[in-house]
């Protein structure tokens, strides 16, 4: 039986979520269809549009994401920060953006005159986008539902397009977010759809080395993608909200995982291992396992195992899964 969605997500426990969308009844997104040979190739660009264009109205930033042949990867950051810091004209412009609204929201939005019991309706509807707005439901129902209008049309067909849930993973720490993103952004390379990651299109990776090359800064003051959530170097003092970990150490990341998955022998892994696999603490013949299969190594939340064992409660399960993984793949937590 499914699990519930309350269980599978909790902001108090981790900001950070791996989510994938799959279509059904043999779906294309991009790409020919091998039976039909009909070429879909120009849906990746519907999806890749609406990746952009939503996290400047949701909560929701971008870390990494890939668009596969008849599905799609993200993982995210819902910022509740940024949500609680939105008034309440700000909160319901947003909503309209995406969705109507309703006519007393529509009235206030324009400044018109509203009696008391008129306001405190509109205040309980931004109370509820406000919600919303950081609700990765609502974020995935806002890029399927409209996606899989068009392609029905397109396809002269009615009936479900995508499958009828997506599925999220909580990542509790660095290790798990990391390796997450790394597995998102090989995907293609993966699948041999590309032979390296700045060939891969439409992931997140592409993006980000094709904006690192026109910047003329520094390394560590590369320009970053607007549209994705902005690297923050490592921990310190102050520091800003973003991903842990510096944008270059990334891609070299990225770049040395895909080396070695294309040789397909897990055994023989370079001497030359980068920065962040040695901080991090983790095995390179184990990273390069969960890199490559990260959806099957782990089957709920994902992070060390003390993480999980603190936080589950959080997620309201009766007891921690993925534990013997976690702690099989992770090590130990760090000291």
């Amino acid at each position: 039986m499914p699990i519930a969605r309350k269980k599978l997500v909790s902001i108090e426990a981790t900001p950070y979520y791996h989510l994938v969308s799959r279509c059904c009844r043999r779906c294309f997104i991009l790409g020919k269809d091998s039976v039909t040979k009909k070429d879909y190739s120009h849906r990746q660009e519907w999806i890749e549009n609406r990746l952009e264009e939503l996290p400047t109205i949701f909560n929701i930033k971008i870390a990494s994401y890939a668009i596969m042949s008849n599905h799609f990867h993200l993982v995210v950051f819902v910022d509740l920060d940024a949500s609680k810091n939105l008034s309440d004209l700000q909160v319901i412009e947003r909503w309209h953006k995406v969705y109507k609204g309703t006519v007393l929201t529509q009235k206030y939005v324009k400044g018109e005159l509203l009696s008391e019991i008129e306001m405190n309706l509109v205040q309980e509807r931004a109370d509820e986008y406000r919600s919303r707005l950081m609700d990765l439901g609502w974020f995935m129902k806002c890029i399927n539902e409209p996606l899989a209008r068009i392609a029905n049309q397109e396809d002269n067909c009615t009936g479900k397009f995508w499958e009828g849930r997506f599925k999220s993973q909580a990542l509790l720490d660095e290790k798990a977010l990391l390796a997450c993103m790394a597995y998102v952004d090989l995907n293609p390379v993966r699948a041999k759809m590309a032979k390296t990651p700045e060939k891969s299109a439409h992931t997140s990776i592409k993006k980000r080395i094709e904006q690192s090359l026109k910047s003329d800064k520094p390394n560590n003051q590369k320009e970053q993608v607007d549209s994705l959530m902005n690297f923050a170097g490592w921990a310190r003092k102050d520091m800003p909200k973003g991903i842990p970990c510096r944008l270059t150490t990334y891609i070299e990341l990225v770049e040395w995982t895909g080396r070695q998955s294309r040789k397909g022998k897990l055994g023989k892994i370079d001497s030359d291992i980068p920065e962040l696999m040695t901080r991090l603490n983790i095995d390179p013949v184990k990273w390069m396992h969960i890199t490559s299969s990260f959806e099957s190594s782990f089957k709920g939340i994902v992070g060390e195992s003390l993480s999980i064992i603190d936080t589950v409660k959080n997620f309201g399960r009766e007891r921690a899964l993925n534990v013997s993984n976690c702690l099989y793949y992770f090590g130990k937590p760090n000291k």
